[in-house]
């Protein structure tokens, strides 16, 4: 059985959705330490016809000290949803599939849950279940782990039977090569190539939100994820 982990992200990159495609579960670290700095889990990027169009959600950090992912609270208040949302609606309303997932989108934003994760997990769900990924997600918060990397990512694959843990190629000199070989869990790496396809708006943009990707091919992002 091959284990992955990532953080949490917000509307992940396609790399994000390659790694999960090898994986049979894929566990989501929400339980490890909020960056205090710019993140990958509050903002991504999208195009429209001025480039790259960047989207962020506000949340609460004023104050709270060092927070575990899994307890950031989105910051509801301002007009910031609905700001976004006409944003995407703009620059993606020539998108071909755009409009089969106009609900969801319309939904996220009126909807704004309290916890930061929980949106997050939604969008990737719902991105998951467009890219026909099967892989089973869990929670880190869930598999009841109290310790740090570098034993953090052995004791998770241990938790789960794990015969396999795929990493990307830049996590090499993170992970203790010998406590996964104790444990008897290969390590398996991988460098996942940003995948090429149709775009509105000109000049190809690589590794913008996977939302990009289902907006603008629908059923034919599937195949071309597999094939990058």
């Amino acid at each position: 059985m091959i284990v992955s982990a990532y953080q949490p992200y917000l509307a992940p990159f396609p790399g994000f959705f390659s790694k999960a495609a090898r994986s049979d579960i894929l566990v989501l670290m929400d339980a490890v330490q909020f960056p205090r700095g710019t993140t990958w889990l509050t903002r991504n990027r999208f195009k429209n016809d001025q480039g790259s169009l960047w989207m962020t959600i506000p949340v609460w950090k004023k104050g709270l000290g060092l927070q575990k992912i899994n307890e950031v609270r989105i910051c509801s208040e301002g007009r910031w949803a609905r700001k976004h949302l006409e944003s995407l609606k703009t620059a993606y309303a020539n998108a071909p599939f755009f409009e089969e997932h106009l609900t969801f989108i319309d939904e996220i934003f009126s909807e704004i849950p309290e916890k930061l994760v929980d949106l997050n997990l939604k969008i990737i769900k719902h991105i998951m279940k467009h890219l026909e990924i099967s892989a089973k997600v869990l929670l880190l918060s869930e598999l009841d782990i109290d310790v740090k990397e570098p034993r953090l990512s052995v004791e998770v694959c241990k938790k789960l039977g794990a015969s396999h843990f795929l990493a990307q190629s830049s996590a090499k000199k993170y992970l203790d090569k010998t406590a996964f070989q104790e444990a008897g869990i290969e390590l398996k790496f991988f460098n996942p190539r940003y995948p090429v396809y149709p775009q509105l708006w000109g000049t190809f943009v690589p590794n913008l939100s996977a939302f990009d990707l289902i907006f603008n091919c629908g059923p034919k992002a599937q195949n071309i994820l597999k094939k990058a």
